[in-house]
């Protein structure tokens, strides 16, 4: 056995891999084939156990997180919006009625400016060495494709966050294919999103795009996050969505927390706001 350095340290120690392997091969024997035998962290019985919830949500924290700093990603520009959006002239899939078909229709805009705004975004990420400003996404269809793929046209590295659903959610064709990660836990999901976040861009989708959106807002609002550009595409859209007045009238939140985010409807007018708010 030769010694190893991982990240220039010196490590005698036999690689862990190497013992996996070994112990594959061991004869085969009662004792060898009962699953008090097998090396614990191959055992994939054993890490799905309830009682191992913390260690798998803490793996779900920390491989991203290693992946990411050894690719020496420093800030993202996040992309949230809904999967059902197509690509203009594409198949509204998710439509269930005439009228869905004709918003989602409508709305498919959307798309090009996701793409667009990733465009600009990573054509800024590229100009600082392609660390900085990096576009990450859900890694799923719509408005997530669109950003991948505005990464692609100039170039540039993107991430994507994919999550283990009931219905099977492949990731989009765009994403940097050693930056597309996959979840089993949302919140750990949703914290990868905003550790990096230098931006945080919303585009008009459904639950899960209120969840990120809020979420966010929240952790700003709250101060438990340093206060960043949210830009909410879509004026229209997200004043229908969204009834500031009517909260601030109640009491529930402050007349001034309208000012945690800018609406916009252009990719040029959001990276107006980000280049404003970062003097670039």
């Amino acid at each position: 056995m030769s010694a190893k350095r991982y990240r220039d340290v010196w490590d005698p120690l036999v690689p862990s891999h190497q013992d996996m392997n070994r112990a594959r091969v061991v004869p085969d024997t009662p004792q060898t084939r009962a699953p008090a035998y097998r090396l614990a962290y191959d055992d994939s019985d054993f890490l799905c156990r309830e009682d191992l919830r913390p260690v798998r949500l803490q793996l779900e924290l920390l491989k991203p997180e290693l992946m990411l700093q050894e690719r020496g990603i420093t800030s993202t520009v996040v992309l949230f919006g809904g999967a059902r959006i197509p690509e203009p002239g594409g198949i509204a899939w998710a439509a269930k009625n005439e009228t869905q078909k004709r918003n989602l229709e409508a709305n498919a805009r959307y798309y090009d400016e996701a793409r667009a705004f990733a465009r600009l975004c990573s054509e800024h990420s590229l100009s600082t060495g392609g660390t900085e400003f990096v576009v990450v996404t859900g890694g799923g269809p719509g408005v997530m494709e669109a950003g991948n793929r505005g990464a692609v046209d100039v170039g540039a590295q993107s991430i994507g966050l994919n999550i283990v659903l009931p219905h099977e959610q492949a990731p989009n064709e765009y994403v940097t294919p050693d930056l597309c990660f996959n979840f089993h836990y949302f919140a750990i999901r949703k914290m990868h999103f905003l550790m990096r976040a230098r931006v945080i861009a919303v585009f008009p989708g459904g639950f899960g795009t209120m969840d990120e959106l809020f979420e966010s807002l929240t952790l700003i609002q709250t101060g438990r996050m340093e206060r960043v550009p949210i830009l909410l595409f879509g004026k229209d859209f997200w004043a229908n969505v969204i009834n500031l007045e009517f909260l601030a009238e109640q009491g529930t939140i402050s007349p001034d927390d309208a000012g945690l985010f800018d609406s916009v409807d252009t990719a040029e007018e959001a990276w107006g706001v980000v280049k404003a708010f970062y003097a670039i």
